[in-house]
């Protein structure tokens, strides 16, 4: 476990969450250190996986957030049992949500930040109106904005998308206060991503070794 990492985020960016990618935890006792080391949240992007994984640690005060797409036909199996959705993507998956969740869940609109055509997310041009919509929901709370940046080695490229997301996070906040949280930043750009004030990282395999942190 990269003790170091987690001890450095905590010391230098105390306010910013750590989501663990716990695809990468396959039995109950790889999620142990993890949460002796302080982590309760939890990310799956698969609902069959979200399910046995829970299932374990029933008596644990852990917060599952769902950080894959969903899809909508796994939406009544999965959605009682997510505490933060990250990847709210598309008004079909909202109207699903709204049918078969009891309480209101708390979500990120996700945002194509890249302009990648085989990326999810909503376009940044309609997120606001995307938003908007979102507000007559009973049972959805948006809470912010992710977005996951182009996989490059241009470090410039990966600042100016994640520099959107903020901005679009500002405007829209000013009319709905409750988005105010920026999900961005993953093991390969979670440092640019704090540059750009990111409130939640979504952290995989380099919390599970000794990898180089920090910026």
């Amino acid at each position: 476990m990269n003790r170091a990492l987690l001890d450095w985020l905590s010391a230098n960016y105390p306010d910013v969450a750590v989501v663990m990618a716990s695809k990468y935890l396959t039995d109950a006792a790889a999620f142990k250190p993890f949460i002796e080391a302080g982590i309760l949240d939890f990310g799956e992007n698969r609902a069959e996986a979200l399910l046995e994984k829970k299932a374990w640690f029933k008596d644990q005060p852990i917060r599952w957030h769902y950080i894959g797409t969903l899809q909508t036909k796994k939406v009544r199996k999965v959605i009682e049992h997510i505490d933060v959705l990250h990847a709210l993507d598309r008004l079909k998956l909202a109207e699903a949500i709204e049918t078969h969740r009891t309480g209101v869940l708390p979500c990120y609109v996700q945002v194509n930040i890249s302009n990648e055509p085989q990326k999810q997310g909503v376009a940044i041009a309609e997120t606001v109106a995307f938003v908007k919509q979102l507000s007559s929901f009973k049972h959805l709370r948006v809470i912010g904005l992710m977005g996951m940046a182009e996989e490059t080695e241009d470090t410039e490229r990966i600042r100016a998308q994640f520099n959107t997301l903020r901005q679009l996070r500002d405007e829209i906040h000013q009319d709905y206060p409750d988005v105010r949280g920026l999900s961005m930043g993953m093991t390969q750009d979670y440092h640019i991503a704090l540059e750009l004030g990111s409130s939640v990282l979504r952290l995989g395999r380099i919390l599970l070794a000794g990898e180089s942190y920090g910026t």
